[in-house]
């Protein structure tokens, strides 16, 4: 950190944003405090305002992150995703990290009239909810709420529920999972969501709606709340088929994916 700042034509908070993130990136480790604000005041004769702009970049960026009353520590590198059709457990195992589920919750229910129309239920139709939270290496990463057709799954509530749901309904029941639509968009976290994930209040997270289907047949209707700063996503696009969809969709964009985070 013996790194000069000075005034050359690149700007103070730049010049020391770089040197903090050289500092979280090869020499201290994730969860790691860095210097506090006067330390590095006085350590590159600079303003607390300086500082702050540089730390803020960086946790914009999500290589620091704040918790109140304490510092600012170095960020858990987050867990890349391509979207696709598998499951929770096999993404996580395919990156050498071991997965596990604590289940909250399993109740027969009439669910909210959108989910009973997304599963075709008519009007007397239940399913059964099932909370839980997925972990990474012992760290939550998610937290799902799913609704599953009772006729189909008659007994659902009697199964082990920790492990991958798709490979269950496979294997006990003979339903393939095999389409999904799916939709993403952002959150902060806040009250129980943000405590079952052991979550500071405002963190980022990554929100998927989907409604899966086997055969044709709706089968699954979760939302996953993922925390944004431990997990990312990678997709490609093609410039010809994205016009495409757009023309024959309608004019507000639109992205279709498949994934299972069960």
């Amino acid at each position: 950190m013996a790194r000069r700042i000075d005034d050359g034509p690149r700007p103070k908070h730049v010049q020391l944003s770089d040197v903090l993130a050289e500092l979280a990136t090869h020499e201290l480790g994730p969860d790691t405090a860095i210097p506090s604000e006067r330390d590095l005041m006085a350590t590159y004769d600079v303003s607390r305002a300086t500082v702050r702009k540089a730390i803020d970049s960086l946790v914009a960026g999500g290589l620091l992150h704040r918790i109140q009353g304490k510092g600012t520590f170095v960020a858990q590198p987050r867990i890349e995703s391509s979207l696709h059709l598998a499951s929770f457990s096999e993404d996580m195992r395919s990156r050498g990290l071991a997965p596990s589920t604590r289940l909250m919750r399993v109740d027969e229910e009439r669910p909210p009239a959108e989910v009973a129309e997304a599963l075709r239920l008519g009007q007397d139709g239940t399913a059964w909810r099932i909370d839980r939270v997925r972990l990474a290496d012992g760290q939550p990463m998610a937290i799902e709420q799913g609704w599953y057709p009772r006729s189909l799954f008659p007994d659902l509530d009697t199964q082990d529920l920790v492990g991958s749901l798709y490979t269950l309904f496979a294997s006990r029941y003979g339903v393939v999972i095999d389409a999904a639509e799916q939709t993403l968009w952002g959150e902060a976290a806040a009250g129980t969501t943000a405590r079952r994930l052991e979550a500071a209040v405002h963190t980022p997270l990554l929100v998927f709606r989907r409604v899966s289907s086997a055969a044709g047949r709706r089968v699954e209707y979760v939302v996953s709340r993922y925390r944004g700063d431990r997990y990312q996503l990678h997709m490609t696009l093609g410039a010809e088929q994205g016009a495409a969809k757009e023309s024959t969709t309608n004019p507000r964009s639109r992205t279709s994916t498949r994934r299972d985070p069960s």
